[in-house]
């Protein structure tokens, strides 16, 4: 008798833990729960090796992705992989080994929050080799550095100068890419750094080759307002909550982690701060930018007195390198031909529809490609063991503007 009720009852604590109310329109809510009970585990486990000072928590999390995830470059029937560096940066290759002989190069940058993952890990090899085959392009996932060891601006320089190099006549030729049809894509974090990066270069007139588009999935693109309406709707949606994103902001920024609460609070933002303009508060006012189907009944939150001092400790949330919704239009108006992919149950979401509007209104061509039953990160959940419905729509039809596109 003991027995059959001590499973009964790890058997009710395991569903109270994975269980999780969902909005009714999500993709797969139980995939999504399951996904979130795992990931939430980590993630506690890791603070607790933080707080015990057995190891920085993002340490922890980053050993069991690579015990989990990361994989060796393996070589298939059509495709050929290889580790490789580009700029000096560690770099995974992959190439056709049929099709035309110029072919198209795309160059991608993971997401993680800056401090997590690794362009090694199997979504995304999987990911790569189906572009590779697919469009018949050369992929190169970048493996930037990561935080806590690395900070803002060291990401940014390893995305930059991997851009940099792969743009170069030497690799494109070494490669066979064909110069007229290269593209800089990445999701979340790599999706921020995909932005900058195409914002940099667009505007570098000693370039001879220069991207032809530029493919943001759910990137991350601001850091001073917290109560966007997606922040606010949803905050308590797996698997990026609110706090998640403050923490992997400070992470980057190389920031004081106590500041958390003021980040989530918009004191770091309020209108007592010198150093934001009206005009910089115009590149994120939501309720000019997004459409009212977005808005719905939410209302800003803008402190009039706050904490003066963060700024001024962490200046770097004004940058344009670290949040490139915050560029001139004078900048986004160069940028190439643009697809930015948002999901509805996303914190993220209102980042990418204001870039939209922002690159729209500067005179660039934009696809935005919005998924009413997605969630942050589910692109990469487009393969078994966790394949998601809303992940292997979204991979398609990313794979397929860049097919019309590049």
């Amino acid at each position: 008798m003991r027995l059959p009720l001590a499973g009964a009852v790890l058997l009710s604590a395991a569903a109270y833990f994975v269980y999780l109310p969902l909005p009714s329109g999500v993709s797969e809510p139980w995939k999504l729960m399951l996904l979130d009970a795992l990931f939430r585990s980590f993630m506690k486990a890791s603070d607790v090796a933080h707080a015990l000072g057995v190891c920085h928590r993002v340490h922890l999390l980053n050993q069991v992705v690579s015990w989990v995830e990361v994989i060796e470059a393996r070589s298939g029937p059509t495709v050929l992989v290889a580790d490789s560096t580009l700029g000096g940066v560690p770099t995974r290759v992959f190439q056709p080994k049929a099709g035309k002989q110029l072919k198209r190069g795309i160059i991608y940058f993971h997401g993680g929050g800056w401090a997590l993952g690794s362009g090694r890990m199997r979504s995304y090899d999987l990911l790569c080799r189906k572009m590779a085959e697919d469009l018949d392009s050369v992929v190169m996932s970048v493996d930037y550095r990561l935080a806590p060891e690395a900070v803002f601006p060291d990401q940014y320089h390893d995305a930059l100068g991997a851009s940099r190099a792969f743009l170069s006549p030497e690799v494109l030729e070494r490669y066979s890419i064909d110069p007229e049809r290269v593209c800089v894509s990445g999701d979340s974090a790599g999706g921020n750094l995909a932005a900058a990066v195409a914002q940099e270069l667009s505007s570098d007139d000693s370039l001879t080759v220069k991207f032809k588009v530029q493919a943001l999935i759910y990137p991350v693109l601001q850091a001073l307002d917290f109560y966007t309406p997606s922040y606010q709707q949803n905050q308590a949606v797996p698997i990026l909550y609110r706090p998640y994103m403050a923490r992997f902001w400070l992470q980057y920024l190389g920031a004081d982690s106590s500041l958390e609460p003021l980040l989530l609070a918009n004191n770091h933002s309020s209108l007592d701060q010198p150093t934001i303009s009206a005009s910089t508060r115009s590149k994120l006012d939501w309720t000019a930018l997004l459409p009212a189907k977005r808005r719905k009944h939410f209302r800003p939150v803008v402190k009039e007195t706050g904490s003066p001092g963060v700024m001024g400790e962490v200046p770097e949330l004004m940058d344009v390198r670290a949040a490139p919704l915050l560029a001139e239009q004078g900048v986004l108006g160069r940028t190439p031909k643009a697809y930015v992919m948002t999901c509805e149950y996303d914190v993220l979401r209102d980042d990418g529809l204001m870039y939209v509007r922002r690159l729209q209104d500067a005179g660039v061509t934009v696809t935005s490609d919005h998924y009413e039953d997605g969630f942050h990160g589910c692109m990469v959940f487009a393969f078994l063991p966790m394949m998601s419905s809303v992940g292997h729509r979204s991979m398609n039809n990313y794979i397929h503007w860049l097919d019309q596109n590049l």
